[in-house]
């Protein structure tokens, strides 16, 4: 009869034992939500209803994460600062194999690192991160898709004042004015390359990005027309990619033979050319540039043999 006793002690004595874990860790739980609150809920049940072998399982999970799986993601590799500098250094291959796009650590940061990211994102130079901010938008930290919302709409309106005011200073100059001229075509080259930088990241609404593509359109003709010789084929090949991705394939094409005249051995060239023919289901002539970069001299990246093995 005492030993029954003592044993009944002993097991009430666990039970509260066990009662006291799962409160705590429910808890601490809700408390730095380090996991999402329902889950943690559902955690502490488990451990309330399966005394020792709950709070044991999650214990040695935990315990096999945090020795086999865990690693912590370095967010100095993704801290945006305005000071740059350059070093030429001997390439760590390691650490390398380490580094991930903006975008893909967005998607795999928890929310502790998330909301540090995009707040380090918004002390630094942020304009080439956009779209990866634009991601963040979704994030179920409220905080953190607040902090988004917030950077991203400063760098819109930044964006509108700056294209009304520069696009209207740039059509107010005298284009016959040669004292003028070089200044003209500095500050058209300059804002061509800030608007396209910004709408290749698709953060604006659908009507807004077929509009400022339009602007850009025209900017660049005025520039063709100034000094035509000194466009690059980077920038013929931006003014291709934006047009065919809202769809305006003639003014597309234009410069994309413009491109091809221009520049007849350079792989863009070519490449802008048949994503063009691709986007508006011209099969023919798809596969007659394809054909006839395959014939040419120009080195082919890994990209564009890929596409052409699927095609062939």
């Amino acid at each position: 009869m005492m030993n029954s006793d003592k044993y009944l002690r002993w097991f009430i004595i666990f039970l509260i034992v066990n009662l006291i874990v799962s409160l705590l860790y429910l808890l601490f739980g809700m408390i730095f939500n380090r996991t999402s609150r329902k889950k943690v809920a559902m955690r502490s049940l488990i451990m309330l209803y399966a005394p020792g072998i709950g709070p044991l399982l999650f214990f040695i999970s935990y315990l096999f994460y945090r020795l086999l799986f865990y690693r912590k993601v370095d967010l100095s590799d993704v801290v945006f600062s305005k000071e740059k500098s350059k070093e030429l250094v001997r390439i760590n291959e390691d650490k390398e194999r380490d580094f991930v796009p903006v975008e893909e650590a967005i998607e795999v940061a928890d929310k502790g690192e998330l909301r540090e990211l995009v707040l380090n994102m918004a002390q630094g130079d942020y304009s080439e991160s956009l779209s990866a901010i634009n991601m963040a938008l979704n994030a179920e930290d409220t905080e953190t898709s607040h902090y988004a919302a917030s950077i991203l709409q400063d760098a819109i309106n930044d964006f509108r004042m700056l294209v009304r005011k520069e696009n209207a200073r740039i059509y107010d100059i005298d284009e016959e004015d040669e004292s003028k001229r070089e200044q003209l075509i500095y500050d058209i080259k300059k804002l061509f390359v800030y608007m396209n930088k910004v709408l290749e990241q698709h953060i604006l609404s659908k009507l807004e990005q077929n509009g400022y593509t339009d602007i850009l359109d025209k900017l660049l003709e005025k520039y063709y027309r100034l000094a035509g010789a000194s466009i690059t084929s980077e920038m013929y090949e931006s003014m291709a990619l934006r047009l065919i991705e809202t769809e305006k394939y003639d003014r597309a094409r234009s410069w994309c033979e413009r491109a091809l005249w221009r520049y007849p051995n350079t792989l863009a060239s070519y490449t802008t050319l048949i994503k063009l023919y691709f986007s508006c289901g011209d099969r023919e002539n798809f596969f007659k540039t394809m054909q006839e970069l395959k014939e040419s001299n120009i080195v082919i990246d890994r990209e564009t043999l890929e596409l052409i093995r699927a095609f062939q």
